[in-house]
């Protein structure tokens, strides 16, 4: 397993025993990334990164804006009823370049794609989209589109994280990171995953590993 994209969600589940009162048994589990996407600020929405092996946030300094999109759809190892006690996500940063700058995560509002866009070398330019991938416009390429360019997600962000240096990064849990992950749980046409941006003042963009790389450092 990628350890980085996942989840550690610790949960209460009530299990029953034949003849017995209800209990609660605590358990914690890791939860790998289903989709994971990068949104290229373009006015044409024609640029994505479905396959590739990183994502982005913030601003390049040839490129503009990049914002990444992550879902954990397959929540079906968490028995139906149970209680999310706490939620940490990990992200490993393999790349950046400027000073320190704070990640936001806000819940998505809206379903999207992963294609097999796949862009070279460092990717930070993108790739063409191909049919399903998620871009600055579209949710599904090329017919589907978000309300608002760059995605549609939750005004007040989940959780914040400072990053800085190379490294693997947890954003620990946060009331809000559980009552959207509750919510997927108890609701799943409600489980959109998480939009992440920073830093869009200034050129500090920061790239991360995506679930597709087969890199576990």
């Amino acid at each position: 397993m990628n350890l980085y994209n996942t989840l550690t969600i610790r949960l209460f589940a009530a299990i029953t025993a034949l003849g017995a009162s209800p209990v609660l048994s605590a358990e914690s589990l890791m939860v790998e990334a289903s989709k994971d996407n990068t949104l290229d600020e373009s006015p044409t929405g024609d640029r994505s990164n479905g396959a590739g092996d990183y994502l982005f946030v913030g601003r390049t300094v040839n490129n503009g804006v990049r914002r990444a999109v992550v879902s954990f759809s397959d929540l079906g190892d968490i028995p139906p009823g149970s209680t999310i006690d706490s939620v940490r996500m990990h992200l490993f940063l393999s790349r950046e370049n400027s000073a320190s700058t704070t990640v936001s995560v806000s819940r998505l509002l809206a379903d999207w794609g992963e294609g097999s866009s796949n862009a070279n070398s460092q990717e930070g330019q993108g790739a063409s989209a191909t049919a399903g991938d998620a871009t600055w416009i579209h949710t599904f390429y090329s017919d589907q589109t978000w309300l608002a360019p760059g995605g549609d997600f939750a005004a007040t962000p989940s959780a914040q994280l400072e990053v800085d240096a190379t490294g693997a990064y947890i954003i620990e849990s946060t009331g809000a990171l559980v009552a959207d992950v509750q919510e997927w749980l108890d609701t799943p046409d409600t489980n959109f995953g998480w939009h992440l941006m920073a830093g869009e003042n200034s050129t500090r963009a920061k790239r991360f590993n995506s679930r597709d790389n087969g890199q576990a450092d």
